[in-house]
């Protein structure tokens, strides 16, 4: 951002290039939703005056003896709307932060989302938490005056929302921030009162500041809202209407929620929480280190958004509020993690959420949550031992039973159809749902029914871990060496057909011994004529290629190779005199192994070379006869 021209108090700048996109998107992408500039504003008020009474606890002359309040003006007949606060206020050099600049992370990738779907769209703005621009939907020009708490100087900001941006220096008698939007024509609505009044009750009612409605050439300024914070209130005074308004108000979401609730906590710690489950993920969902938590009030006071010690870190996209009647005043998030009766909290809010959840659960709504969620609430099974077997609840996955790539099969479903004698619950890792689904290693749990997991998700590998067993039952890789069957009657045959095929077994060890750990007859192939497993103590192939992706140094191993004895490949293999075919062949097998796990050749052009070796010695055969 450049200054383009200047006088002794006044200077024009450039919006940033992000700022410049958003602008283009969001009233493209709101249009259809005008109203909500006007919840967006009021929010940003009631922000101020939040921060202006933190602020006044260790500097009580910042806020005086004013109440703190939001005022709307309206003049009709110039198409003028205001939005007044007297909280915080703004310096010039925050004016030309916040208004002119989004100093976030994750700018590139918000923007990278937008997809031109006006649903989409309207909701990743909200999640993005740039309301303020939404002024420009309806106005074609608009002011800010403000003048920070405790500074004698006051600012001026304007635009018209297409590229630049005026600053210069007032006279601002009051502290606070007035926006003042310029109604276009197709915006004149707002500057009707009965219509501002509804858009009052309808929005910001919940808001813990009276909002008052004044409009040109009447005496009365009236107050509209409750001016009642709404968790502050009686569950029973709180329609449901009020509840999806207020988490609206709270996340900058343009979606319902799935699921809240509201809960007073009195006895030896006294609170209030307020906590919703959102209908969609943020788009920085996987950023770890983007900010998180409730909104933290003691005594009704705001001491800071973001408070991310009272759930944890799995549960990072839950909305809400906690008040707490026992917190000091003063707190702070270094004194938050020092505070013994924090602990006691963060598990009372933990249990209440996955109370919501295992709820949410039983409904049509939880497909919805799982798609949106489901990968980060997995990371609690590896996170939160003490809550290990709540989420273990909780998970759905995709299963050979379900016939399709939904995850919507519980831990539950799958023991309720388990077989006689059946103590595993039997799964698959895989890079995605086609790999999974066609893996030879499914084979000959097909042929006896069992029923296994499809899991492709990144954090699988790490979630069986951390799970090992769900209700006496086992969990069980199928992709393991050492996979054990229930009613196995052909193990000693298997045994014994090691022994039969040694010969076998050892000519391809010796052909692929800097390619493979063993080779062993198969007990889990039907129609493939081999496949590649790892050991017991071995990685899996899948967090194996994960972790090298990230540039870690994994130890080498190698897989372990088994073959159908059965299979008329398996058959020509061992009849295979020439000493030359005899190891192509036995490298192409275990290339096709490979391939059908979903790992990469190490060299492709070898393996097209002994394909294309083969493929000419076939028609060379062919048409020899």
């Amino acid at each position: 951002m450049a200054d383009k021209r200047e006088t002794p108090s006044k200077e024009t700048l450039g919006f940033q290039t992000e700022v410049r996109q958003l602008l283009k998107l969001m009233i493209h992408s709101l249009y259809s939703n005008k109203e909500i500039f006007l919840r967006e504003l009021i929010s940003n008020a009631s922000d101020a005056a939040d921060k202006l009474r933190f602020e006044a606890l260790a500097k009580p002359d910042l806020l005086g003896e004013d109440e703190l309040a939001i005022r709307i003006d309206i003049d009709k007949d110039k198409r003028l709307l205001s939005v007044s606060d007297n909280g915080i206020g703004m310096s010039r050099d925050e004016l030309v932060d916040n208004l002119g600049t989004i100093a976030r992370s994750g700018t590139a990738e918000f923007l990278e989302q937008m997809t031109g779907d006006q649903q989409h769209d309207a909701q990743l703005i909200g999640q993005f938490g740039v309301g303020f621009y939404s002024a420009f939907i309806v106005a074609d020009k608009v002011t800010v005056d403000t003048r920070r708490a405790g500074s004698d100087e006051a600012v001026r900001w304007e635009s018209n929302g297409e590229g630049e941006f005026t600053i210069e220096d007032i006279e601002r008698e009051e502290r606070g921030t007035c926006v003042t939007l310029h109604l276009k024509d197709d915006g004149a609505e707002f500057a009707e009162p009965v219509r501002i009044e509804s858009l009052i009750r309808k929005y910001s009612d919940h808001i813990g500041f009276p909002v008052s409605l004044h409009t040109e050439g009447e005496d009365e300024t009236k107050v509209v809202n409750s001016a009642t914070a709404l968790w502050t209130r009686s569950r029973t005074d709180v329609n449901e209407d009020e509840y999806k308004e207020f988490y609206k108000y709270l996340s900058h979401d343009f979606a319902d929620p799935l699921a809240w609730s509201h809960n007073r906590v009195e006895g030896k710690r006294e609170y209030t929480s307020l906590l919703y489950i959102p209908a969609a993920a943020p788009f920085d969902l996987w950023n770890r280190e983007a900010p998180r938590g409730l909104k933290l009030y003691v005594q009704r006071v705001f001491i800071m958004d973001d408070a991310e010690q009272f759930l944890p870190l799995y549960l990072r996209f839950v909305k809400g509020v906690v008040d707490s009647a026992d917190l000091p005043l003063n707190v702070s998030r270094e004194l938050l993690q020092q505070n013994p009766d924090l602990t006691a909290m963060r598990g009372a809010l933990t249990k209440r959420v996955l109370d919501m959840l295992t709820k949410l659960a039983n409904g049509d709504d939880y497909g919805t949550f799982w798609t949106e969620f489901g990968q980060v609430l997995k990371e609690g099974v590896v996170e939160d031992f003490a809550n290990k077997d709540k989420l273990a609840k909780l998970l759905r996955f995709a299963s050979t039973h379900a016939g399709n790539d939904v995850q919507d099969q519980s831990l539950e479903d799958y023991v309720s159809r388990a077989q006689e004698g059946q103590d595993k619950i039997y799964y698959i890792l895989a890079d995605n749902y086609a790999t999974a689904v066609a893996s030879p290693h499914l084979e000959q749990l097909r042929e006896k029914g069992l029923e296994v997991l499809l899991l492709t998700d990144r954090i699988d590998p790490w979630l069986v871990d951390g799970l090992a067993e769900y209700e006496g039952m086992t969990l069980v890789d199928v992709g393991r060496s050492g996979l054990d069957l229930p009613q196995d009657d052909d193990a000693e045959a298997h045994e014994t057909g090691n022994e039969q095929h040694d010969a076998l077994l050892k000519r391809v060890k010796d052909v692929l011994s800097d390619r493979v750990e063993a080779v062993k007859v198969s007990r889990r192939l039907v129609d493939s004529p081999a496949c590649v497993v790892a050991a017991d103590d071995d990685l899996n192939p899948q967090l194996r290629r994960m972790l090298e992706a990230s540039g870690q140094q994994i130890p080498e191993s190698k897989p372990i190779l088994e073959i159908n004895i059965d299979h008329p490949l398996v058959g020509r293999l061992a009849a295979e005199a020439d000493d030359a075919r005899f190891g192509e062949l036995s490298n192409i097998v275990l290339d096709h192994a490979l391939l059908a796990e979903g790992s990469q050749l190490e060299n492709p052009a070898a393996y097209v070379h002994r394909m294309n070796k083969l493929l000419l010695d076939i028609e060379s055969g062919a048409n020899s006869e």
